[in-house]
């Protein structure tokens, strides 16, 4: 049996191709994909296309954005075996974390991709991206999905999405997943990385669609000043903010940014402490001073969330309309495989 895969263009990078009297760059023809890759005929799936309207450049993605996506991925999650996502690549992990958390119990693969090179020049990785994409999307053991959940595949290498971010611009590899293993790698043969992988758990899809942007991030650095970081704290509406401290989670230990941070969660703003060291690594609450009183003062530990996984998660949490303590001890435990499966 083919299976099918509902192939979704939402802008990028990897939608373009030359014009052969211009020479510009112009939005890819969806319905002539088959000419301009024709070993898409050697997929054994049937794949159906789908565009976004409008499409749009990645740094223009926003919450509203990833509803719609979301709930296209609802309408058609019946009819189809799979869903492939070219989408830019410079926010493709907040999407990617946002879906994970805005399709409760998937069961089925979503994969984002795109290229660092347009699909139209000749040294483009979109063909590559797309072609595995596609096979990963579609392939089935024992009836059941071999990766039921999101996640971003580039240059060989398929990651959890909401473990996954970018960390370059101009090789290939541009993604990474630091404190989590890749869920496989494809090279002659694709190999899985099973134990790694979400199973299917035959739940019923549910589709959340209220989020809550009302969030700040507040990157530490030493010498920032004590009004910048009341001015994060007095933003209108706000209702948490991401700390990106130093390490293992580690911020200033005097009283006047302690007091500052501490007045906030008094007034029930939620801080979530998440560190700054993308190479890996996790928030240790209490290893040393500088995390040891923010945990004392009601700052919940992120520990190894990635800073757009904290993000995606928080403006999900606060948009279900939970108590303030019932979305701080979410926080802390591992949702959708985004952190360590670890409670406050």
């Amino acid at each position: 049996m083919k299976r099918k895969i509902l192939l979704i263009y939402t802008g990028g990078t990897i939608g373009m191709l030359r014009n052969s009297e211009t020479k510009a760059l112009e939005p890819f023809p969806f319905h002539n994909i088959y000419k301009h890759l024709p070993m898409l005929s050697l997929i054994d799936a049937e794949i159906i296309f789908y565009e976004m309207n409008p499409l749009i450049d990645s740094s223009d993605t926003n919450p509203k954005y990833w509803i719609k996506l979301a709930k296209e991925i609802y309408d058609h999650y019946d009819n189809v075996d799979g869903f492939v996502i070219l989408h830019g690549t410079d926010t493709m992990a907040y999407t990617s974390s946002a879906l994970s958390f805005l399709l409760e119990n998937l069961n089925k693969p979503v994969i984002l991709t795109g290229s660092q090179l347009p699909l139209g020049v000749m040294r483009t990785d979109g063909r590559e991206n797309i072609l595995n994409s596609i096979e990963i999307a579609a392939t089935y053991i024992d009836d059941r999905p071999a990766v039921p959940e999101v996640c971003i595949y580039f240059e060989n290498s398929l990651y959890r999405g909401n473990r996954s971010y970018k960390d370059n611009a101009e090789e290939f590899n541009a993604f990474t997943s630091s404190n989590y293993p890749k869920l496989a790698t494809v090279g002659v043969k694709i190999k899985f990385n099973e134990a790694y992988i979400h199973q299917c758990n035959d739940k019923k899809l549910i589709l959340h669609t209220q989020i809550d942007d009302n969030i700040a991030i507040l990157k530490l650095y030493p010498g920032i000043t004590l009004p910048l970081i009341a001015t994060v704290f007095k933003t209108p509406n706000i209702r948490a903010v991401i700390l990106e401290s130093f390490g293992a989670g580690n911020a200033p230990t005097y009283p006047d940014f302690l007091n500052i941070i501490e007045d906030a969660i008094k007034q029930g703003i939620i801080v979530v402490n998440v560190t700054q060291c993308k190479g890996g690594g996790s928030v240790e609450a209490g290893l040393y001073s500088g995390s040891a009183l923010l945990k004392k003062i009601g700052v919940v530990s992120g520990y190894d969330i990635t800073t757009e996984a904290a993000v995606t998660k928080l403006m999900y949490l606060l948009g279900q309309n939970l108590a303030t303590d019932k979305i701080k001890k979410l926080m802390g435990i591992s949702l959708r495989g985004e952190m360590l499966n670890t409670e406050i």
